[in-house]
């Protein structure tokens, strides 16, 4: 069971030292896996200029093989690098103001819930501005995926008078008081 079996491969030599790529620093031989492998090849090519003849080498008998270009073969990742923008955050300077509605709705057991919509028109941070009206009001206070404030409590009359004294770019004319809102209109 102890026996040392020899390698049938006599081309090694013992200790095999592996090379590493200066770019991705993996070994030389897994550059092609990595994302950047352009960059790798053009630090092989300054670095290690006798791998990197082999390594072309490799790619050319492969290409040929199977008849495809090496680039159209490789996989490129993260698709066409298209921006994705953010909705309901843009404020146009040239528009008039935009209206923020204050309206409540009744929860399970006459439960009431203020509804402030409209505050990410003006690139407030809705989270500050929850944290804000939560200790202000001494209740519960959330942000919903609507880009708007639930705030526990009928609290619309405090409201009108809290928004403009904290944020001054908001004038108290585009405040409106939409009174009920209708459970259909809003997600619970």
């Amino acid at each position: 069971m102890g026996e040392c079996v020899e390698s049938l491969d006599t081309n090694n030599k013992y200790p095999i030292v592996v090379k590493y790529c200066g770019h991705c620093s993996m070994p030389i031989e897994y550059c092609e896996f990595y994302s950047e492998y352009d960059k790798c090849k053009e630090w092989l090519a300054r670095n290690c200029p006798e791998e990197y003849e082999k390594l072309m080498l490799r790619e050319t008998e492969a290409a040929t093989a199977s008849g495809l270009d090496a680039d159209k073969k490789r996989q490129k990742r993260g698709g066409k690098g298209m921006l994705r923008i953010k909705k309901g955050n843009c404020v146009d300077d040239d528009a008039a103001p935009k209206p923020i509605c204050l309206s409540c709705m009744t929860r399970s057991k006459n439960k009431r819930v203020t509804i402030v919509a409209g505050l990410a028109a003006y690139k407030i941070d809705l989270r500050a501005a929850a944290k804000f009206f939560g200790s202000k009001f001494a209740c519960g206070c959330s942000v919903t995926g609507d880009n708007e404030i639930v705030i526990q409590g009928d609290v619309r009359e405090e409201l009108l008078k809290v928004i403009p004294e904290k944020w001054h770019e908001i004038p108290r004319t585009v405040i409106d008081d939409c009174a009920e809102a209708k459970k259909s209109q809003q997600h619970q």
